[in-house]
């Protein structure tokens, strides 16, 4: 069957250019090819929290002994992700995101999550404004007194947080059916920026949210392969980070970093 794609809103010419058919092709292609797996993930969820409400404790999983127990290499970590040390982190609006890259951390984890309320406003603005920053056009201009906010000539490592595979992107339809937030902000960022970061000696890096379990990060991992094929970049590009929000993550972090393989950045 043929996918029928949606935009509930009229498009600037602006967003147009981030909503290009590139962009719209590619996001199609991973609601097609993984929002099944998403609904059986959060399906699995909803039967994992029954149980421990019912009072079944956390635990070690018996099946990934092997994984926990062996001695597996990830692929090595790119140069500008391995000093960590100051991160700071917030919602993509245009002088926060300026001010975030000026400031003087390591990493600015840009948050379409928790950070950043999901009104279609905020959402698609908020790339317009990430891919400014990674362009290094981006300007805000104080409308008190005239001030003009760019960046630095050093700035720090730009890393994206979409949101989890719980939440959607009500604004885009699929046959009528609302697409995966996480896979809409992860498209998006990927399609219009990997370009631009790699002629900067950089990298399309991520940071993971509200993950549960290692199925959850073969999801992501798989998404980052079928992605990576679709736009012609090399396999291990991608780069992510997982962050441990969740009892049941906790209990599989070595399977974590296991599932997302060359694409791991730690935890």
């Amino acid at each position: 069957m043929t996918s029928k794609l949606k935009i509930m809103n009229a498009l600037s010419e602006a967003e147009k250019q981030i909503l290009n058919p590139k962009t719209i092709s590619l996001i199609e292609s991973l609601h097609n090819n993984f929002e099944n797996r998403r609904q059986e993930l959060l399906e699995n969820r909803r039967i994992i929290q029954k149980e421990l409400d019912d009072g079944r404790f956390p635990e070690f999983l018996n099946h990934t002994a092997n994984i926990r127990e062996s001695d597996y290499v990830v692929a090595p970590i790119p140069k500008d992700l391995q000093d960590r040390r100051v991160e700071i982190t917030g919602p993509p609006d245009r002088k926060m995101v300026i001010n975030a890259l000026n400031s003087p951390v390591k990493t600015f984890m840009c948050d379409f999550e928790d950070s950043c309320s999901p009104t279609w406003n905020n959402v698609i603005q908020g790339h317009l404004n990430v891919r400014d920053a990674v362009e290094e056009s981006i300007e805000f201009t104080r409308e008190s007194d005239g001030k003009v906010y760019r960046l630095n000539d050093d700035i720090a490592t730009l890393i994206i947080r979409p949101r989890g595979w719980h939440l959607d992107e009500k604004h885009i339809t699929i046959n009528d059916q609302p697409i995966s937030g996480s896979l809409f902000d992860f498209g998006v960022y990927l399609s219009n920026n990997f370009e631009a970061l790699s002629k900067k000696g950089t990298g399309p890096y991520f940071y993971l949210p509200k993950l549960e379990n290692h199925l959850e990060a073969r999801l992501w991992n798989d998404v980052f392969l079928h992605a990576q094929d679709f736009l012609n970049i090399d396999r291990g590009t991608i780069k992510a980070t997982v962050l441990i929000e969740t009892i049941t993550a906790a209990f599989e972090m070595d399977e974590i970093i296991f599932e997302l393989k060359d694409h791991s950045a730690g935890l």
